[in-house]
């Protein structure tokens, strides 16, 4: 029992370094981030559908249910080409960072979904967050524009959490990602026909390298990480998990230090700000853990 614990909690840990390996797969893909993120859904719902009828898997689904996935896919889109833009914009410490201050936007976001009250320590630490966030803009204004697509990122993101966090309990991880996988390709593919270049042959006409990165992108860090976060979760606690993907941008700023330490190398101002948005973001885990905790034994 305690080696199959420890096999999910190592497991959960190779799906956070996954996670935070996505940025890193963003800088050496060469296209742009519109295309990356076409490529990478495209190519995991391929995946994914061969998964589904392998494992003979109903989905079937209402056309209201539908409609609510295919939100969700397009929430999820824009998440993946705003963060991969700001790290094309900038890099990816500061991408990784503005992705951060998510649990700020939870906070907000989160009352309002689940129509509960806010509690006093969120706002604190959405105060502590923002002057993070603050201390970073200016020690590293030249990269403004990657910033603002950073913390668009985050907030897609959590949008998307929050959303999926209801899916979750009703469908398996399966039939909601096929839906919202095919959603976002079909929304992306109508920008790439009536706002970008269209379907052109240079739109195909990729390096090895882009085609190589984009596979594990598509494979190993979405369809792969996505049903695998799902089992680990039956296994091991949602604070857990939680908490242990907040390590996420540590992981992969880390990562691409080693990897690009001329674009990654930032600012003494930078990286105190990091600590503060991750120490913030971890420490809030921890308290509204304490609570749950509490309220149980109450």
């Amino acid at each position: 029992m305690q080696k199959d614990k420890l096999k999910n909690y190592l497991h959960l840990h190779l799906l956070v370094f996954i996670a935070g390996f996505t940025a890193i797969l963003g800088e050496l893909i060469s296209i742009n981030a519109v295309p990356l993120v076409w490529y990478r859904m495209v190519i995991a719902t391929i995946l994914m559908l061969l998964f589904i009828k392998f494992r003979k898997i109903n989905i079937s689904i209402s056309f209201k249910t539908f409609v609510k996935f295919a939100i969700a896919g397009i929430i999820i889109a824009l998440h993946w080409i705003t963060f991969f833009e700001s790290i094309k914009q900038s890099n990816i410490s500061i991408a990784l960072a503005m992705f951060s201050t998510g649990a700020f936007f939870a906070s907000l976001i989160e009352p309002i979904f689940f129509k509960r009250k806010i509690v006093w320590y969120e706002i604190l630490f959405g105060i502590l967050i923002i002057f993070g966030v603050i201390l970073i803009t200016k020690a590293e204004l030249q990269y403004i524009n990657g910033i603002i697509l950073g913390i668009s990122a985050a907030l897609f993101s959590t949008l998307f959490a929050v959303i999926n966090g209801k899916f979750v309990k009703r469908y398996s991880a399966s039939v909601i990602s096929i839906y919202e996988f095919i959603s976002g390709v079909f929304f992306i593919s109508m920008f790439i026909i009536f706002f970008g270049e269209g379907f052109s042959f240079e739109f195909f006409n990729l390096s090895g390298s882009d085609w190589t990165y984009l596979f594990i992108l598509a494979s190993i860090c979405t369809a792969y990480a996505f049903i695998a976060a799902v089992h680990v979760m039956k296994y091991i606690s949602p604070y857990t998990v939680v908490l242990s993907y907040n390590l996420e941008p540590i992981y992969g700023i880390v990562l691409a230090i080693i990897l690009f330490p001329q674009k990654e190398k930032m600012s003494t101002e930078f990286y105190i700000g990091v600590v503060i948005i991750i120490s913030t973001v971890i420490l809030n885990g921890i308290l509204k853990n304490s609570n749950k905790l509490k309220r149980r034994v109450s």
